[in-house]
């Protein structure tokens, strides 16, 4: 059996790193287990939200940084709201995709984080999600081009996919939240 030790692994820069970014502080958290009961995508993730809270408040960066969840997260809140210390733990994992960026660490998430990019790329060059365009660009980028030919038409005709993409007012603004983004975060 295998145990972690946790005075060898621990970070305390990571974690300060990690409150920092987010705003958050994580020592807070007391694994009430709250977030991960109500996670729509729990069941998908390498850890829970709560271990990935527990890892983070240990300084255990490393494992954080490598996991699959940290990329999985939906930021749909749920979590958040959840939460009965008021952790806005959504925001915790924004920031642990943030800091895995910056230090390198989406190697192991490769299809992961070139989906979060691509979805994101839409948004801003749309103003709203361009599914097709999501669909084509994560097949290309992930070395599937063909993958979903099959569903493609079908999804055209019956009108689930517009071929097109549809315009938005004001598509510019959130162009300008984007580029604030990015000098927020140091052009990454």
């Amino acid at each position: 059996m295998n145990v972690l030790n946790y005075t060898k692994l621990r970070d305390e820069k990571f974690i300060e790193e990690v409150e920092k970014e987010s705003g958050q502080h994580l020592r807070d958290c007391y694994q009430c287990g709250k977030c991960t009961a109500g996670c729509p995508v729990a069941y998908a993730m390498d850890y829970t939200p709560n271990q990935i809270m527990h890892l983070s408040k240990t300084g255990i960066g490393e494992e954080v940084l490598r996991s699959r969840t940290i990329w999985i997260c939906a930021s749909c809140n749920t979590c958040t709201t959840r939460c009965p210390k008021n952790i806005d733990i959504a925001r915790v994992m924004d920031s642990l995709r943030i800091i895995a960026r910056r230090k390198g660490y989406t190697a192991n998430s490769r299809n992961v984080a070139a989906f979060n990019r691509i979805f994101l790329d839409m948004i801003k060059n749309y103003g709203k999600l361009y599914e097709l365009g999501l669909i084509l660009n994560f097949n290309l980028k992930t070395g599937q081009p063909f993958k979903d030919a099959s569903l493609g038409p079908k999804m055209l005709a019956s009108g689930k996919l517009a071929f097109f993409p549809s315009k938005v007012k004001n598509s510019g603004e959130i162009k300008k939240i984007f580029e604030t983004i990015e000098k927020l975060e140091g052009g990454n």
